[in-house]
């Protein structure tokens, strides 16, 4: 029964970020804390092997062919990603999970704070 939660919280976050165009992870990390029971640790590192196949490429493919899409500062975003989750990761993984929890907690309400009060 759990995969079908799973597989609803795909659908759920995969929606969500290709309307909002935002990460999976900021829907999918806290409902797998909270839903599914997870550490902090167990659901960043389930979320980033959810990432490992192409994932968003029918998102970005739509994107892409409304003219929405950047070529080249995709590439260098990609290029930074790969190196910056290595070094997240080789870092996050020697934290504690209160620790990991709080960060991500702290990242979530920054983001959310400029999103509310800047200025479009």
């Amino acid at each position: 029964m759990k995969s079908a939660g799973y597989t609803l919280l795909g659908i759920v976050a995969g929606i969500l970020s290709g309307v909002l165009g935002i990460g999976g992870g900021v829907i999918i990390v806290p409902a797998l804390i909270f839903l599914f029971g997870m550490n902090q640790h167990q659901a960043q590192g389930t979320t980033l092997a959810m990432l490992v196949p192409p994932i968003g490429i029918l998102a970005a493919y739509t994107y892409y062919r409304q003219g929405y899409v950047q070529i080249l500062p995709a590439v260098f975003l990609a290029a930074g990603f790969f190196v910056g989750g290595l070094l997240g990761a080789k870092f996050a993984v020697h934290l504690s999970n209160a620790t990991l929890s709080r960060i991500f907690g702290i990242a979530l309400l920054a983001i959310a704070l400029k999103m509310i009060f800047s200025k479009p």
